[in-house]
């Protein structure tokens, strides 16, 4: 039951499926009718954007396909001018949410929940865990974890962070009863092979940042560590 309402949400969310909500959103910039599930995300996505003070963006989608459009097709990064150019549709505050209606204040935008879509997904497979009275559980999603009760009553989760050398050793091992875990970095998906251009990019400055390879967050949930994971890291 878990699985298949991670898998029922994660449809909704998916941003490469051109019938998904977030398909058409990006197609047509508004949506009617939205289902509760993605105005709660494009809602918790505004509130990570006005509180990192505009780390946390949704619509660097134009960015983000700028530069898988431009390493595929020249196999380099694209001028400043055009990263300016594209900037200009880059910009959470003319992202509308009301109830069930959202739209796009500026034609040309589009968003990617990559930052908060899969954390969200593993809340809501937690939740069907926990109403159907599982005590302990880990649900493991790649970089994004969700721990429930410890391995017994008197045995913690033990998580292994993956170093970004991947070299097989561990940048921290997190020992855990409760909460969740969420890692962001350069090394999973990148464009170029120094990974100075990967799928985290700035809203600010329209590049990736370079100041970190890997971050972690802790936080009671997973969409909190999975958003807030991102905008440390830029």
């Amino acid at each position: 039951k878990a699985f298949h309402e991670m898998d029922r949400v994660s449809r909704l969310l998916n941003r490469y499926d051109s019938g998904s909500a977030i398909g058409v959103l990006n197609r047509d910039g508004r949506l009617s009718d939205t289902p509760g599930e993605v105005s709660d995300v494009l809602v918790r996505a505004l509130k990570f954007h006005e509180s990192t003070g505009g780390a946390f963006d949704v619509t660097v989608k134009p960015l983000v396909d700028l530069y898988k459009k431009h390493f595929a097709d020249h196999g380099k990064a694209p001028s400043d001018a055009e990263v300016a150019k594209t900037l200009k549709y880059v910009n959470s505050r003319a992202l509308y949410v009301d109830g069930r209606q959202v739209r796009f204040g500026k034609e040309g935008m589009g968003i990617t929940l990559d930052g908060i879509a899969k954390g969200y997904v593993i809340d809501c497979g937690a939740d069907v865990l926990r109403r159907h009275g599982i005590k302990h559980g880990l649900i493991n999603a790649g970089g994004d974890i969700r721990a429930i009760g410890g391995k017994d009553t008197t045995t913690p989760w033990r998580v292994a962070v993956q170093s970004p050398e991947k070299d097989g050793s561990y940048a921290d091992i997190i020992t855990m009863v409760d909460g969740a875990i969420a890692t962001s970095g350069n090394y999973e998906v990148y464009f170029d092979k120094e990974k100075l251009y990967h799928h985290i990019v700035s809203p600010e400055s329209g590049q990736s940042p370079l100041e970190s390879n890997s971050v972690t967050v802790l936080s009671a949930n997973v969409v909190d560590a999975d958003a807030l994971s991102t905008s440390v890291f830029v």
